[in-house]
């Protein structure tokens, strides 16, 4: 089966990018996630880091694996301004494109023929390297996978194929000079440009099982979940956000915080994040942050019934001193 063969058949599915690659191992890769890991970058992130040895073996995802399809889904849709009392979520956990992508994918894999693996947000499979050693992008400073047509705004998967199929090549290009995203980050976390310091991340912070650092709380704004800030201000993804700029602007990414704080199904009406030990109280401490920085002096009393959290008392230390400490005296 040829490249123009998968393109067109990706194409009727509705994937936005497509490629593929030998069914090799990615060497360089896990040596990469090796030396990370060694220097501590990680933090406590698990997924596709954990076992390198076998995430970055596609070769041994599948009996005969022979080549590895990769594919992009874009989800970036107009955001609505977010209204007094809400937390915003990463684009990414608008809608769960994941699930689309799987089910394109394993369409895909049907049509192609043969036995086939698909790997769609699994920690056994680097999709990055797939995709960047294929041609669907490349990597941007700040990590992300960057497509030429809509820019890092891609969900990534995998097919893994035991068919012969014609590779397609990387791409020969990469971010120039340009360092917005490392400007841009608020905390430094890719000062090594190429490199993420997940120490610093605050993306990762939304979603550790541990204190978020004080020194990053304020940074974080209304964010409950995730981080935007380096994808917003990078130029490749200027393209689709034209394209689709008159789309209906989308409220899918902002979430009531007190809500939050009160809601006995919080990990359930939100399964498609990743939650540490599917323990809502992690949720609702990224909620008493966002409401820290954005709340009004409406929500005091509720800060004041959580008093017995520090991120609570540092909310609320955080709330006075944006609203009654900085009113106009007389």
């Amino acid at each position: 089966m040829t490249a123009d063969d998968i393109r067109r058949l990706a194409t009727g599915l509705g994937l936005d990018a497509v490629g593929v690659t030998r069914a090799a191992a990615y060497s360089e890769t896990e040596r990469h996630i090796m030396e990370r890991r060694a220097r501590g970058l990680f933090a406590e992130m698990k997924f596709t880091m954990a076992q390198p040895e076998r995430s970055c073996h596609p070769e041994s995802l599948l009996p005969g694996a022979r080549s590895v399809v990769s594919a992009a889904l874009c989800y970036w849709e107009p955001e609505a301004p977010l209204e007094p009392g809400e937390g915003r979520l990463a684009r990414y956990t608008w809608a769960d494109a994941y699930a689309e992508l799987r089910e394109q994918l394993d369409v895909l894999g049907r049509a192609i023929g043969g036995a086939y693996r698909v790997l769609v947000d699994a920690n056994q499979h680097v999709d990055r390297e797939a995709a960047a050693r294929s041609g669907v992008g490349f990597y941007g400073k700040n990590t992300m996978l960057i497509t030429r047509t809509h820019g890092s705004w891609v969900v990534l998967g995998t097919l893994v194929s035991d068919r012969e199929l014609e590779t397609t090549p990387p791409l020969d290009t990469d971010c120039g000079d340009c360092r917005l995203c490392i400007d841009a980050c608020p905390t430094g976390a890719l000062d090594e440009p190429g490199t993420l310091d997940a120490t610093k991340c605050l993306s990762y912070w939304t979603q550790a099982p541990t204190p978020i650092p004080e020194q990053y709380r304020s940074e974080l704004g209304a964010q409950v979940y995730g981080c935007d800030i380096c994808q917003d201000v990078c130029p490749w993804n200027r393209g689709v956000q034209k394209r689709r700029a008159d789309n209906r602007a989308s409220h899918a990414g902002h979430v009531d915080l007190v809500g939050w704080l009160e809601s006995d199904t919080l990990v359930d009406d939100f399964d498609r994040l990743y939650v540490p030990r599917n323990d809502a109280r992690f949720l609702r401490r990224n909620a008493l942050i966002a409401l820290g920085n954005v709340g009004g002096t409406e929500h005091i009393a509720v800060l004041e019934q959580q008093a017995d959290d520090e991120h609570a008392r540092w909310a609320l230390d955080r709330l006075r001193e944006r609203t009654i400490d900085s009113r106009p005296s007389g």
